[in-house]
């Protein structure tokens, strides 16, 4: 990894997409249409960082009664303010055929007052919002598709594209920096924003996931509830150098999926939400379309791998915009044993 230290001859945001286009690699239209989600992650940026003197904190919904989302969850206010910013920033600048995002039931069409374009925007306008009250770390995750040749005015149905159509993918984090990770296919880069400046400016060009890692990020309070092939390969983590894997594991777990993956395409790992008796009618925890997927093009992105724990995630074939998955992301080489483990225990079952 190379850092870029911030200076008259940083490297922002905007001139690495112009150069980026200049080399044929995005158009004009996805050029402008990252413009637009960093903006707009710009602006949730300042709604975070100013927490409880923004008034922004808690529920949403009336006293005493959360509102709720599509996904049966607590709805906080800065889901629905994040929600609201992206849609705003997005619907008039005539890139888009339709929005689709974890706060809505169903996907969002461009406003006929406005013109429409020929991508499809899918986010989290707030990953990890249960930990914005104790001032965790939380982030923006999307995803960018191609809209189907003839769609003007996109449908649910026009979402469903595997991962490997995806033409970008990025999440924005907001801690003690804001950080927009970004790949458009070619590499996976980070800009960090300058605040004096307002500028997001590349600090990490080509990220790149060690391919052995020493660290593991899951939920440990579900163990109870894990298939066999998660309960074997935890406990052969947790067995350190005595065990099968001959060397000791640490776990990390922050509960915000953008902080955990952060972590782990700076200094590698492996993050797992597996398949579990309280979510297998589901399909899973994570969603597909607009947490598993862009995270996954991210981490491949940077020499990392993901899966289902069965299949490769890109490969997946979604039937539903809110789809669920378990997620296995991180250093290449953990991710295959993850994998192997599964593809074992299935390969013992009659």
């Amino acid at each position: 990894m190379s850092a870029v230290a911030p200076s008259s001859s940083a490297i922002s945001l905007t001139r690495y997409l112009i150069e980026e286009q200049r080399a044929g690699r995005i158009n004009a239209d996805l050029r402008l249409l990252i413009e637009v989600v960093a903006r707009a992650c710009k602006s949730i940026s300042i709604a975070v960082g100013k927490g409880a003197l923004g008034g922004v904190l808690g529920d949403a919904g009336t006293p005493g009664s959360a509102s709720m989302n599509i996904q049966g969850e607590a709805q906080k206010k800065l889901d629905v303010l994040s929600n609201e910013i992206l849609l705003e920033a997005n619907a008039w600048g005539g890139h888009l055929a339709g929005l689709a995002s974890e706060e809505m039931d169903t996907s969002h069409p461009i406003p006929d007052v406005y013109p429409r374009g020929n991508y499809l925007l899918l986010f989290d306008p707030l990953d990890g919002s249960s930990n914005i009250d104790v001032n965790i770390s939380v982030g923006t995750i999307f995803s960018v598709l191609r809209a189907p040749d003839g769609v003007v005015q996109a449908e649910d149905k026009d979402f469903l594209q595997p991962g490997t159509a995806q033409v970008c993918a990025g999440y924005t984090t907001y801690g003690p920096s804001t950080m927009l990770v970004l790949t458009i296919g070619h590499g996976t880069h980070a800009f960090t924003l300058d605040r004096e400046v307002g500028s997001f400016v590349l600090t990490t060009r080509g990220m790149q996931v060690p391919e052995e890692t020493a660290e593991f990020a899951v939920n440990m309070s579900n163990q109870r509830h894990w298939q066999p092939p998660m309960q074997r390969y935890v406990a052969d983590l947790l067995s350190g150098k005595q065990g099968p894997r001959g060397k000791d594991f640490n776990m990390r777990w922050v509960a915000s999926m953008v902080a955990d993956v952060h972590r782990i395409l700076t200094r590698g790992g492996i993050f797992s939400y597996p398949l579990d008796a309280k979510c297998a009618d589901k399909g899973g925890k994570l969603r597909l379309m607009y947490e598993a997927n862009p995270m996954a093009m991210l981490v491949e992105q940077a020499g990392g791998a993901a899966s289902t724990g069965r299949q490769r995630m890109l490969e997946v074939q979604p039937t539903g915009l809110h789809q669920r998955v378990p997620v296995f992301l991180g250093s290449k080489r953990e991710v295959e044993t993850a994998v192997r483990y599964h593809h074992e225990f299935d390969a013992e079952q009659p």
